[in-house]
């Protein structure tokens, strides 16, 4: 991180959660002026303890930002805050909103139109890493927007962890939800594989290290199984409301686009029984305990 003066032009920043907290920690520790809004109001006065400037309001937090970031639950949020809350009027013109929600990418396409009507570009940036790499800055940040907005905001963004350019804006939103749905198929697969082996007879350890030097390896059995499955925590910091949110994002877009996608609309299926059979916060992680007790059923 930069240990250079702070910039006296503020960032915005819009959702202190678990998420937007160390994002935002990590900016001021940059050297950012960082003014930052959440309804919570423990969290801006975390915000304040860590060096950042607390806004009584979403317009406050606008307001002179040459860029606002948003990190939201998801397109829904983000069109109320943009548009019902008001934060549209209080943009300055020439200025980057940064949508690092797990959006809808149509969404985000229209939202960019709405924007560049009142002279703000919009830039969608959804992350991978989760907490862990919130705080530690080793973000995969997939951007889509146009080449001169990526290149203004990628210094901001670079704090945060690595940067890709995924293409026009909505490109990020797209390939964050096919990323999810791949890493959700995974989990699945690998909870069955790991149940079959198990009532075999087989050791889940010497199983896990067969797939992780085989073919068969993927971030579920190299990370998810032998960190939060095999130990019993299920904290990877990841919701499964989050995770079946996105893969219905992957899913919808395909609908959409006529592609293929009969495996993903499964994996959605099964996801959604899991789901209403687990508790309301519940980590994504413990959908490979939910199969393994499941059985055959």
């Amino acid at each position: 991180m930069s240990d250079g003066p702070a910039s006296t032009v503020p960032v915005g920043f819009v959702g202190l959660g678990n998420m937007g907290a160390p994002m935002s920690r990590r900016l001021v520790a940059a050297g950012h002026r960082v003014r930052g809004f959440d309804v919570s109001e423990e969290t801006r006065r975390a915000l304040a303890e860590a060096g950042g400037e607390p806004a009584g309001s979403l317009a406050e937090a606008a307001s002179d930002a040459g860029l606002l970031i948003l990190m939201l639950p998801d397109s829904r949020v983000v069109e109320q805050v943009i548009g019902d809350e008001g934060l549209l009027a209080a943009l300055v013109p020439g200025s980057i909103v940064v949508d690092m929600s797990s959006s809808e990418p149509a969404a985000t396409r229209a939202l960019a139109a709405r924007l560049d009507a009142r002279g703000v570009e919009l830039v969608d940036a959804p992350v991978s890493g989760g907490v862990k790499g919130a705080v530690a800055g080793s973000l995969t940040i997939m951007v889509g927007g146009s080449n001169t907005a990526v290149a203004r905001v990628r210094p901001v963004l670079e704090e945060l962890g690595t940067v890709v350019h995924a293409g026009p804006v909505g490109s990020g939103h797209a390939i964050k939800a096919l990323n999810n749905l791949l890493s959700a198929t995974h989990l699945w697969i690998t909870a069955e594989a790991m149940a079959v082996g198990q009532r075999f007879g087989l050791d889940p350890e010497v199983m896990l290290s067969i797939f992780n030097s085989s073919s068969g390896r993927s971030g579920s059995t190299e990370n998810k199984w032998p960190n939060f499955v095999l130990t019993g925590r299920y904290d990877s910091g990841f919701g499964l409301r989050l995770m079946l949110k996105d893969m219905r994002i992957a899913v919808g877009l395909a609908d959409q686009l006529g592609a293929p996608s009969a495996l993903g609309a499964d994996a959605v299926e099964l996801w959604a029984r899991a789901a209403e059979g687990l508790p309301e916060r519940a980590d994504h992680t413990e959908v490979a305990k939910w199969v393994q007790a499941r059985g055959g059923a």
